[in-house]
């Protein structure tokens, strides 16, 4: 690397008396700029990656906003150090998924499809049906379809655990 130190000693001294000491400011200036203002990428390592955990209450709150938050919070959207092609994300966990709300009349009309790969194999659910019996797919489906669909998102995906009701094993990460 360059040491700026010695920029200012040979800024008084020229070592070929022909070349004009305004040649020699304008260059040394260059240098002092180029090396003190180049773009460094900066890429995120595994192991300096330092997850933290989250608690999202999902209590009375809208699907789609509360989805948002928790995919922003998996893939590190809210930190300095967020890089997009490695699992830099942080654990979240969701309690009270029974009580999410769907806006407007997407509890009846909302249609959650799935198909089989045979002749009449495909088979839609309300999400009234699927609040009623799984209530913590509902989350699930909707964090991960506002994740990116590479290889990356099955590792995001792992940090989410979600939860019927207030009770969860993960007070000790938390921290509560």
């Amino acid at each position: 690397m360059f040491d700026l130190t010695k920029i200012d000693f040979y800024r008084n001294v020229s070592p070929n008396p022909f070349i004009k000491a305004e040649y020699i400011e304008n260059l040394i200036d260059s240098l002092r700029v180029f090396f003190m203002t180049m773009n460094k990428a900066f890429f995120l390592r595994v192991e300096d990656r330092q997850p933290k955990w989250h608690l999202i209450d999902a209590k009375g709150k809208v699907l789609g906003r509360v989805a948002t938050e928790i995919a922003d919070l998996l893939r590190g959207k809210n930190k300095v150090t967020y890089t997009p092609h490695t699992a830099s994300g942080d654990y979240v966990v969701v309690i009270n998924a029974e009580k999410v709300v769907l806006t407007g009349n997407k509890m009846e009309d909302k249609m959650y499809v799935r198909v089989s790969g045979w002749m009449g194999g495909k088979r839609e659910t309300a999400a009234k049906d699927v609040l009623a019996k799984h209530p913590t797919q509902l989350i699930e489906h909707a964090v991960k379809g506002m994740l990116p669909k590479n290889r990356l998102t099955k590792f995001v995906f792992k940090y989410l655990r979600v939860y019927v009701g207030t009770e969860h094993p993960h007070e000790a990460q938390i921290g509560l």
